[in-house]
């Protein structure tokens, strides 16, 4: 007999239906086809002692099992329940009219119990375009799934009871969440604030225009001077999240397994902050089976590189791409993949491999040179790419005992809205409703709305002849004037936001380091 039941492969962070057909006929042995890997061949094992230990059988005759469609390699043990109902229809042990209408993925252990899998929200969301009535899957996973509205979310514990649903032997009601009602609850929870730090006025006047206009940042400064706890807190002053950005970010983070048991949707900016060792594959994704790497995982949200002349030279370097097109494109003999990285970049790096360099009070003890082949070790193209380079100074005693309370972080946030607001509102007049930030302007369009008067101009002029700025550098500063001019509520660039936006470029200072 045949029997046909449904499942779905993830590639990148789209799903695409497959149907697992099972025939059961005269002959002996177990053909699996469709490209399965080694993960789905040994479904084998798993199905037949999962239905003997409940119960059923493994059919003695021939027995095949073809994953269609047969060009799309399938990956992963998540279709060992599609399997083992498809041979319970197939051999005629059970008989259900539902199957066909539901979605059924899930890893079995031996005795039957569901383990959960990876990328189950969007399978959800392509099973509901589909009009698939419901998806049944692991109770694990049911609380990710059950975001997506108008599908029956069916969790089950294990086999027997994926069983008893789809036979009728027992009722489960679908799991059913309020998403508006989730996303607006768990909204911007945080467990830092800028109002834990004490000093540092410039360097937080510095993230707060960042974030305003979603610019990169690089802090260089000693040892204890503040750069990664300003770093961690950034991401509290960022807009935000929209419910579209939040079902963009949990299905990334879905896909690459990372969400936490019965976690649903992300409600806040992820904050990503890999170890200097990690590989060029781990940052921007990629491997035999390419998963979403860091840049992915923080899209929407913040990456934050600490000790950046730590990381290996290849890996900042696979970073130029997608910090200019805001994706990934991972290219294999047969499938392309692409996983979206709009993020923030916020980097913090000592000013020498002793970390002294310009202390004020700590003598620096590195050889002559030592200095600049630190600082190279970084190098110019991605430095270019980085719109605010901000030197951090060590904060003083009188600063750290002081009782004076500082901004919190809603209380910037509010004005990095409203410089927001403006910006959305400037750009849908121009009909780019694509672009939300003056760090996305395109190239072509930077003269049109970043516009400076003849002053401003012989100013930039001068700072890039002092300086040696790139083109690149020249449009990034423009965005930051122009991110400037929002935060004071300026519909013109003036030069003081100008000279503001040019003294962010401290690494491009000829001979800085020397």
């Amino acid at each position: 007999m045949l029997a046909k039941v449904y499942g779905y492969a993830v590639y990148g962070v789209s799903a695409f239906p497959i149907t697992i057909e099972v025939n059961v006929g005269q002959g002996q042995g177990l053909f699996m086809v469709g490209l399965p890997d080694s993960a789905v061949k040994e479904a084998t094992q798993r199905v037949e002692s999962a239905l003997k230990y409940i119960g059923y059988f493994f059919p003695r005759q021939k027995v095949v099992v073809n994953l269609a469609p047969a060009d799309i390699r399938k990956e992963g043990a998540a279709y060992d329940l599609t399997i083992a109902i498809g041979i319970l229809l197939a051999s005629e042990q059970i008989v259900s009219q539902e199957a066909e209408k539901y979605v059924i993925m899930g890893e079995l252990a031996l005795d039957g119990v569901l383990r959960p899998i990876k990328g189950v929200l969007p399978i959800a969301v392509e099973a509901r375009k589909k009009g698939f009535k419901g998806f049944i899957l692991p109770k694990a996973n049911a609380s990710e799934a059950a975001i997506v509205n108008n599908l029956d979310i069916i969790g089950v514990e294990n086999l027997q009871e994926a069983i008893d649903f789809l036979t009728g032997a027992k009722s489960i009601e679908p799991l059913r969440k309020d998403t508006r009602k989730i996303f607006s609850e768990n909204l911007d929870k945080y467990d830092v604030d800028f109002a834990d730090v004490q000093g540092q006025e410039s360097m937080k006047r510095a993230l707060e225009i960042a974030a305003a206009g979603g610019h990169n940042v690089i802090m260089i400064g000693p040892p204890g001077a503040g750069k990664t706890m300003l770093a961690k807190r950034i991401a509290t002053i960022l807009p935000p999240l929209t419910l579209q950005e939040a079902l963009e970010t949990t299905k990334i983070h879905s896909v690459a397994g990372k969400l936490d048991s019965n976690a649903s949707l992300i409600s806040t900016r992820p904050f990503r902050s890999p170890h200097h060792t990690i590989s060029d594959v781990a940052l921007v994704g990629g491997g035999a089976i390419p998963q979403p790497g860091e840049i992915s995982l923080a899209h929407n949200g913040v990456l934050f590189l600490d000790e950046l002349p730590e990381f290996k030279r290849t890996v900042l370097e696979v970073m130029r791409q997608p910090l200019e097109e805001r994706k990934v494109s991972i290219a294999r003999a047969k499938v392309s993949i692409e996983f979206p990285a709009n993020f923030m970049l916020i980097a913090a790096m000592n000013p020498c491999p002793c970390g002294y360099y310009n202390h004020p009070e700590k003598e620096c003890v590195c050889p002559p040179g030592s200095v600049q082949k630190y600082l190279n070790k970084v190098s110019g193209p991605l430095l270019d790419r980085i719109d605010l380079h901000v030197e951090v100074t060590p904060v003083s005693f009188d600063e750290l005992s002081s009782n004076n309370k500082t901004e919190s972080s809603a209380t910037i946030r509010e004005r990095v809205i409203k410089a927001r607001e403006r910006q959305t509102e400037r750009f849908e007049k121009l009909g780019m409703k694509h672009i939300y930030s003056n760090a996305m302007i395109p190239s072509q369009l930077v003269k049109e709305i970043c516009i400076i008067d003849e002053a401003g101009k012989i100013l930039l002029k001068a700072a890039m002849e002092k300086k040696g700025l790139s083109a690149r550098a020249y449009d990034r500063i423009l965005k930051v004037a122009r991110t400037i001019a929002d935060l004071a509520g300026s519909e013109k660039i003036l030069i003081e936001h100008l000279a503001e936006a040019i003294r962010y470029r401290d690494l491009d200072k000829e001979n800085w380091g020397l």
